[in-house]
């Protein structure tokens, strides 16, 4: 662990926005084998947000940019090009001639455009559906208060020409597109529910959906994709399984190239193991809607009586007070960092609750076997303790958990989240009184008003705005922020190209390749191998 928290340490944010190294590769034609753990995910873009569904989405699919392997930041993907107006608020993508679906059918503006009215149809309920509201109408049109496509700020203007319209200038609009919510789809699957296993779907990535069953996913590289030259592997095979034990035999043997679970008894070389901040955040809220939890003097009051750093640093190894990861450039913001049981019951007192006397029974909701648990039982102790104040903790598997948290029938909740493009806004724009993602149930005009303001601004400004409306968050006590998310995978990059660390934790599949092997003089290399 220490040498894997070493590696952490060393990789920081600021590597992750340097220029892409240059790596030598050669057409291989071999595959690549990677093993995923088993879970409930899919690939209709309106419900993908899983990080192995993420995933296999970037080689089936493409958007109008992409994703860089390293920074994230946006690239051209199947549009060639794009105009923005001189009032930063209209965008003209024009779509490559030679953007192909797999199946040999053209990539049409119209096919992002139904793809997009369709994520945003109310009755659909698509997580990412508010990440569409920086476009023109598209928050009304979500919420069921319009029911007219042409009132959306989505318009083709010919099969190879696609205008969005924005309701003010978006510095990050091009980041968000690089998220799986505003890929393409092939007519057919704008009605067509064929998302289950077994289902073979036709997409516009670099690779093709060649088998497909619960077990196993086999992609093809798609030889109609515009870009194919540069796809450097013949194939990929997915496997999903949680025997950690063969994952681990099959790696050392040659037979996976890439897993995101071992067994550490196995896999003795720490080198074989990335380790790398993610840029995501783990934290507790409360549900926010209701009294007394809709009073912020409660929510602290409660708060300031934890010893947070002590519980952070005991459970975690990347503690944290804010919410925001380390991003270059972006303000300092305080979180709460510990225990002030003065400040706390003079909070509590104001919110007429002295001592905590009158507050109803809390109701922790956490995912089973989780810290998270763990630590809704310490701090249900102290509570108990300081306050004799009753706490009562219901833990759900994951799966049961996603679905109960939508309920809010509860005090205080978990979670991680992962940010989805590389910019502060993914991890505030998500506590937005409208927005779908607000399981806390927050809502402040002056924090949304920031969020409002941010989108029109660049540089210094668009941080230190956000970081204004982190403030309110973390001082209200919405959110108490616990950990930085590490990520980890198990991959030779001695022997596999174009899978670099970074943030997001996303290695489109598109840049996979095997490395040359280099021999020292005198060993002779087996080319009777049958690996791969």
């Amino acid at each position: 662990m220490k040498k894997l928290l070493a590696l952490i340490l060393t990789f920081t944010f600021l590597s992750l926005f340097t220029v892409l190294p240059e790596e030598k590769d050669e057409d291989t034609g071999e595959t690549v084998t990677i093993a995923f753990s088993p879970g409930k995910w899919t690939l209709d873009p309106l419900h993908l947000y899983t990080t192995i569904g993420l995933e296999i989405s970037t080689g089936i699919y493409e958007g109008l940019v992409t994703y860089h392997p390293f920074t994230m930041e946006p690239l051209p993907g199947a549009a060639e090009r794009w105009e923005v107006s001189d009032d930063g608020k209209t965008y003209k993508f024009f779509l490559r001639e030679d953007a192909l679906y797999s199946n040999g059918d053209p990539v049409k503006a119209s096919d992002f455009r139904d793809a997009w009215l369709r994520m945003i149809d109310p009755k659909n309920r698509a997580e990412y559906s508010f990440l569409f509201d920086i476009i023109e109408g598209a928050s009304d049109y979500r919420k069921g208060l319009t029911s007219n496509p042409e009132d959306v700020g989505i318009r083709v203007i010919s099969d190879r020409e696609l205008d969005v319209t924005l309701t003010k200038p978006a510095s990050h609009f091009l980041k968000i597109l690089c998220h799986a919510s505003f890929l393409p789809l092939h007519p057919r699957y704008i009605k067509d529910k064929n998302w289950k296993a077994g289902g073979i779907i036709v997409g516009n990535g670099p690779f093709l959906m060649y088998r497909r069953s619960n077990s196993e996913i086999i992609l093809k590289k798609n030889k109609l994709y515009w870009d194919a030259k540069n796809v450097k592997v013949d194939s990929i095979r997915i496997i999903f399984t949680d025997d950690v034990k063969k994952i681990s035999e099959d790696f050392l043997e040659g037979k996976v190239d890439w897993s995101d679970d071992w067994d550490p008894e196995i896999i003795k070389d720490s080198s074989m193991i990335v380790a790398h901040p993610s840029f995501g955040t783990g934290y507790l809220f409360f549900v926010s809607d209701k009294a007394p939890w809709n009073d912020y003097r409660v929510r602290k009051g409660l708060s300031l009586l934890i010893p947070w750093e002590k519980i952070r640093n005991d459970n975690f190894p990347l503690p944290t007070s804010t919410l925001v990861p380390s991003i270059p450039g972006y303000p300092k913001v305080k979180g709460i960092e510990k225990e002030n049981d003065k400040e706390a019951f003079k909070l509590l007192k104001e919110a007429g609750f002295d001592r905590g006397k009158g507050l109803p029974k809390l109701r922790f909701m956490v995912i089973g076997h989780s810290r998270a648990e763990k630590i809704a039982r310490e701090i249900a102790k102290i509570w108990k303790e300081k306050l004799s104040l009753e706490s009562e903790i219901v833990s759900y598997s994951f799966e049961d958990y996603m679905k109960n948290v939508k309920k809010g029938n509860f005090t205080i909740g978990s979670s991680t989240w992962i940010g989805d493009f590389a910019d502060p806004l993914t991890f505030l724009e998500l506590w937005k009184s409208n927005s779908n993602l607000n399981d806390a149930r927050f809502s402040d005009p002056e924090f949304d008003r920031l969020i409002e303001e941010s989108y029109s601004e660049t540089g210094k400004k668009h941080y230190e705005t956000l970081a204004k409306a982190e403030e309110i968050l973390l001082s209200r006590a919405v959110v108490i922020p616990l950990n930085n998310a590490p990520s980890y995978n198990l991959i030779d990059l001695k022997r596999i190209g174009g899978w670099y660390p970074n943030p997001l934790n996303i290695h489109p599949l598109k840049y996979l390749f095997f490395k040359k092997q280099t021999l020292p003089p005198g060993v002779v290399l087996n080319l009777h191998s049958d690996h791969h």
